[in-house]
């Protein structure tokens, strides 16, 4: 763990640009087994590579992994710059609930890390993605989420796959959860690298208008 700090505060010192945080909530449950996990992997290999072709975002966005069938923190906070995706496997079931407060706790920290070291940040987005519905208790995660939006503490963004339970997601969220056009994770991941170079820009605080999400999301 001190290697784990010692490494970030001299990442800090050698790059003092505000920090844009993302932590991608992926379900990686056994129903996404077979093309949905290709596709979500592929996707994910996207949004590393439009990610690299913006300089100003490899300096100031972050990407954190979690997954969930069972929750895992696939990759804690890192620069763009070094974040290269795992290839993820489906299996188990959909503990959403447990993967959202993990997610909220690593978005807490990260923030007392920059505050720390004097780094300005924009407010953390939390992106879910899943294909069901959270098979643990999840109401308490979704106060969390609400409460944290309030506060703009962080922005929390879903969208259901095919055979997402959205009802439940729109409970969840505070903004309408985006149903995935088929599997075009790829275009989801473009809009997604997109919207965040958009935001790194501009100046932390600012509110930033994003596109509209054409191309993947389903009416």
């Amino acid at each position: 763990m001190s290697d784990q700090i010692s490494f970030e505060t001299s990442d800090f010192a050698s790059n003092p640009e505000p920090r844009c945080p993302c932590i991608l909530l992926l379900d990686v449950s056994g129903s996404m087994s077979g093309q949905p996990i290709s596709e979500l992997n592929a996707g994910l290999s996207v949004f590393k590579d439009e990610l690299a072709a913006d300089s100003l975002a490899m300096k100031r966005v972050e990407v954190a992994l979690v997954t969930f069938g069972p929750v895992r923190v696939e990759a804690p906070f890192q620069p763009a710059a070094t974040f290269y995706p795992p290839t993820l496997s489906a299996q188990g079931d959909t503990p959403m609930g447990e993967a959202i407060r993990q997610a909220i706790q690593l978005v807490d920290n990260r923030k007392q890390e920059y505050r720390a070291n004097g780094i300005s940040y924009y407010r953390p987005w939390i992106f879910l993605i899943t294909d069901g519905g959270p098979t643990d208790e999840w109401k308490s995660a979704a106060s969390a989420v609400h409460e944290g939006e309030v506060a703009k503490k962080f922005a929390f963004f879903a969208v259901g796959v095919k055979g997402a339970n959205m009802e439940t997601l729109s409970q969840i969220s505070s903004r309408t959860p985006m149903s995935l056009d088929g599997l075009k994770f790829r275009e989801l991941f473009t809009w997604l690298s997109s919207s965040l170079q958009r935001v790194s820009q501009s100046t932390p605080g600012t509110e930033v208008k994003l596109d509209a999400p054409t191309g993947w999301a389903s009416v």
